[in-house]
């Protein structure tokens, strides 16, 4: 008969075994002792303020957990210390983020207002009644546009008919709020909040029904040419505070036209790159002349359009694609498919065209080492065995380099291995995830299952203006919060690997990484020097 005592002892030697695997310990060589001290110090924060922060109730939110739903809890995390050291943590690269969709809804309102051309519809006039449930659209229209009202909330607003925005926001209804009223309003029309994820649309068909209406009405606002510049280099300069030193944006070139200053859709997309290329050395010469060099490495663009074009369309962006690797060498880094994989077409619509893509690149003189490669959206979903999860299958065949999302990824061993074994990274993006209801809460998102088996992962943010968790920091915070193993060096490995699985070189990543590795030492250092100060 086992005796209590080494009963307890092989626990323990199983425990440890157990842990031994996992990546921070495998990885352990990589850490030096100040990072292996500051992620002690790290545990013992998360520790103490899982009690002194987690376990008592807060004004409107009666149980809070680690890990608990992001906007519900967000108020919270805004008051621990372990954010506040997140948010100094030198984050890497942040791979899978959507432009569009990447400024607050308040900022991108400010930016719309100071733009005489820009209009809002509705679907009916707005009242107390119809203010939840009306539809609204913005749209910049030409100079000489004549427009016959002045505001949206008068009897005689005839539905659909265009208001210039800052007359609408003038003249919005005392009764509803004046124009501090319209801000909230349109503010919530583009975003996410708590009462959409978890009551009215709380589950992912239609979560998803939200997050498509935010989604048209912010680009009627970002896909503007006077907008689309300042609103790239919010966003860069938002992102690089935040820690993050190189991007790789997702750009929707579904609409072949942007909105030019003079009210028509006539700029092509090669205007579109052309001005996102303009604004990375103005950036950087920003950034070089506050002293914060070492902060930016670059940022690049996987060309995307949504799922829903038929294969004859694919053909014609396709195309475009490679004309704009030829335009532009150094920006275009990937192609992709994105949207709902639940209700649009699968990747298997498209194989003859994707199929035929490496050919198409050499046959219009692309050489091999500016060949584009695919970077696909696949398994954001439930199903498994569904027609979006077998997205992972096609993705995986096609040559994928990572996976966007992946999340069904867990429930196919052989895929798991294909992708440790070939390097294929997958863009996990718990917050969006959650939000969109694939996940209850972060201690049940399957992060550490990936983590666990070796498949390498890099963090990102998806749709940040959406789901209001801008940056990087919300997201490591959810993961480092919701575990009571993973660490500070668990993040540390994460936000070095994001550089290796980006489409750098190998000098770019090895300049990326050196870098990374200078602010990292800085980063720990600091925590182990302050922690020494408050403990003496």
């Amino acid at each position: 008969m086992t005796s209590l005592d080494e009963y307890h002892r092989e626990r323990a030697q199983l425990i440890a075994d157990d842990r031994a695997l996992r990546i921070d310990t495998v990885n352990g060589e990589r850490f030096s002792e100040n990072a292996r001290r500051a992620d002690e110090i790290v545990r013992r924060i998360r520790k103490e303020e899982a009690k002194s922060i987690w376990a008592v109730d807060h004004n409107e939110v009666p149980h809070p957990f680690p890990g608990m739903e992001f906007l519900t809890g967000k108020n919270i995390i805004l008051k621990t210390q372990l954010f506040d050291i997140v948010t100094k943590m030198p984050k890497g690269a942040l791979l899978h983020v959507h432009l569009d969709l990447t400024i607050n809804g308040t900022t991108l309102l400010a930016l719309a207002l100071q733009h005489p051309s820009i209009h809002i519809r509705a679907s009916q006039q707005i009242t107390p009644a119809s203010i939840k449930s009306v539809d609204i659209e913005f749209r910049p229209l030409p100079p000489n546009f004549v427009h016959r009202c002045i505001s949206l909330c008068l009897p005689t607003y005839k539905p659909d008919e265009w208001v210039p925005l800052r007359r609408a926001r003038e003249q919005f209804d005392a009764a509803l709020g004046g124009t501090q009223g319209f801000d909230r309003w349109i503010a919530s029309c583009l975003t996410i909040n708590p009462s959409d994820a978890y009551v009215t649309h709380n589950d992912n068909i239609r979560i998803w029904d939200k997050f498509r209406a935010a989604g048209m009405l912010t680009r009627g606002l970002v896909y503007f040419t006077p907008i689309w510049r300042v609103f790239i280099r919010q966003f860069l300069e938002e992102t690089i505070a935040d820690g993050v030193s190189y991007v790789e944006a997702r750009i929707n070139f579904s609409p072949k036209f942007m909105i030019g200053p003079d009210g028509e859709e006539n700029v092509p997309h090669k205007e579109w790159l052309r001005t996102f290329q303009d604004v990375l050395p103005e950036f950087r010469e920003s950034l070089q002349a506050q002293g914060r060099d070492g902060e930016f490495i670059g940022a690049k663009i996987i060309y995307s359009i949504i799922r829903n074009c038929s294969p004859q369309e694919l053909e014609w962006y396709l195309n475009d694609c490679i004309e704009m690797k030829k335009l532009f060498p150094d920006i275009i880094a990937g192609f992709d498919l994105v949207g709902d994989e639940n209700v649009l077409r699968p990747l298997k619509d498209y194989l003859p065209q994707l199929l035929s893509f490496s050919t198409l690149q050499a046959s219009q003189g692309l050489p091999e080492h500016q060949r584009i490669p695919f970077i696909f959206h696949a398994g954001e979903t439930l199903g498994d065995g569904s027609i979006a999860d077998e997205n992972l299958y096609d993705a995986m065949l096609l040559g994928t380099k990572r996976i966007g999302h992946g999340f069904s990824l867990v429930k196919h061993p052989k895929l798991m291995a294909m992708c440790r074994e070939r390097g294929i990274a997958l863009e996990v993006c718990p917050i969006s995830n959650e939000i969109l209801r694939l996940a209850a809460s972060m201690p049940m998102h399957p992060l550490p299952i990936l983590i666990n088996h070796g498949v390498p992962v890099a963090l990102s943010s998806d749709d940040p203006s959406m789901f209001q968790n801008m940056g990087l920091s919300f997201d490591f915070f959810q993961v480092l919060a919701a575990s009571e193993v993973t660490g500070l060096l668990t993040l540390g490995h994460i936000a070095r690997d994001s550089i290796k699985y980006s489409m750098l070189t190998t000098e770019e990543k090895a300049l990326a990484t050196l870098k990374w590795e200078e602010r990292w030492n800085r980063f720990v250092d600091d925590i182990v020097r302050f922690d020494g100060v408050q403990r003496n």
